[in-house]
């Protein structure tokens, strides 16, 4: 073959490819998953989301069915939702999702809400404070104390004061990132005085980069303590653009932060912080993301809790199964599990942490029969424990 037919075969082949790659580009969604590939949570993980939904519901009924698809795709435990612009809009969200409770602030203007699962949460108590700090915090955080497991949680949602230019000027008390410090340096002092001893996850539309250098990052008073604070999202936020929440700017302002309680939990190897890119997941992309559900990402924290054997991968588990049958049930199943030794016991909890019965397993038992008479309907946790230690358990769903 000539040289002139060699670059006639070349150049008929780029147009090929440019045409196809302009065909793709075209058309973002071709090539996409949907929603029913949409997963974050699992059934032995603590799944908490934030999630800034922009003026909520900013296409009405039609922003609701997206919202409710999305959630019921994640599968996770808890979300903290900012931006909520019509209570009323809410509430019917929360009529369409199964299984789900929440509460929305009623002040009519971008305000905190909270979603959670009624069979994983124990919600006992949301309230708003610092009540009288309007030029610090325009928008009340809203606390959120709650058992996960029989495990007491204090979640903080909150949505800081928005804009600015990059510089913070503490000579100015208006200034945008002034106002942001300042949130910050109230926050820490509330966990500080109330919440010193607990499992403290602070979360929310913080409006502000992780990143900036020291004279102008407005989260100081916990980045500077960090023996008592760690943003789980710090990654994502010294990481690639690609993965920040806020896609528009491009910038990541959504941030999870836990305290010291939970430094271990998160660093297990099956813990994660990811933003939730849900706009791969829809025909039309960013585009149609952005027009009918928000202009933020949602980021997503998964917690294993090891030491309390909510593991998905309990390294002594194995060669040891547990099984019931049936499942769901209706009053009674049969619990059977293999490799049982002395020392060996089978508890039986509620899906909020609460023992409702204990059988001693005797060495070479095999099954038990569990009668859950008297008790609800929902979902309960068999946890076989030998050596005082968990080696396996099942999740079990009665029914009526």
């Amino acid at each position: 073959m000539n040289t002139f037919a060699v670059y006639t075969v070349i150049d008929a082949t780029m147009r090929k490819l440019i045409f196809i790659l302009t065909f793709v580009l075209s058309f973002p969604g071709l090539f996409s998953q949907n929603l029913e590939d949409l997963r974050f949570g699992s059934e032995s993980t603590l799944d908490i989301v934030s999630w800034n939904l922009e003026w909520f519901p900013k296409s009405g009924q039609t922003t609701i069915n997206y919202v409710v698809d999305i959630i019921n795709a994640l599968d996770v435990d808890l979300i903290a939702l900012q931006e909520i612009d019509e209570t009323t809009m809410f509430y019917q969200l929360l009529e369409e999702l199964d299984g789900w409770d929440g509460y929305s602030v009623n002040s009519g203007y971008l305000e905190l809400a909270y979603l959670y699962r009624t069979d994983v949460i124990e919600m006992e108590e949301i309230f708003e404070i610092y009540y009288s700090n309007n030029r610090e915090l325009p928008r009340e955080p809203l606390v959120m104390k709650m058992k996960y497991r029989g495990e007491d949680f204090v979640i903080i949602n909150n949505h800081l004061k928005c804009c600015g230019d990059g510089f913070m000027d503490l000579d100015n008390e208006w200034d945008e990132e002034t106002r942001r410090f300042d949130a910050c340096n109230l926050l820490d002092n509330y966990i500080s005085v109330y919440n010193s001893d607990k499992n403290v996850i602070l979360l929310g539309d913080l409006n502000d980069l992780l990143t900036d250098n020291s004279e102008n990052n407005v989260f100081q008073a916990f980045l500077n303590d960090s023996e008592s604070y760690l943003f789980t999202d710090m990654a994502i936020a010294e990481g690639s653009s690609d993965n920040w929440s806020y896609p528009t700017w491009p910038s990541h302002l959504d941030h999870i932060m836990i305290t010291n309680e939970l430094f271990d939990d998160f660093g297990n190897e099956s813990s994660e912080i990811k933003t939730i890119k849900v706009d791969e997941y829809l025909s039309g992309g960013w585009w149609e993301y952005e027009n009918y559900v928000s202009d933020h990402r949602p980021v997503g924290l998964k917690l294993v809790f090891e030491a309390t054997g909510i593991s998905e991968s309990d390294p002594s588990n194995t060669g040891t199964e547990m099984f019931n049958h049936p499942n769901p049930f209706e009053g009674q199943t049969t619990i059977t599990f293999n490799r049982v030794k002395e020392n060996t016991s089978l508890i039986i909890y509620t899906s909020c942490g609460r023992e409702v019965q204990k059988f001693n397993v005797t060495k070479g038992q095999t099954s038990i029969e569990w009668v859950a008479e008297g008790l609800p309907e929902g979902i309960y946790f068999a946890r076989l424990i030998i050596d005082q230690k968990l080696v396996e358990f099942k999740k079990m769903v009665l029914v009526k």
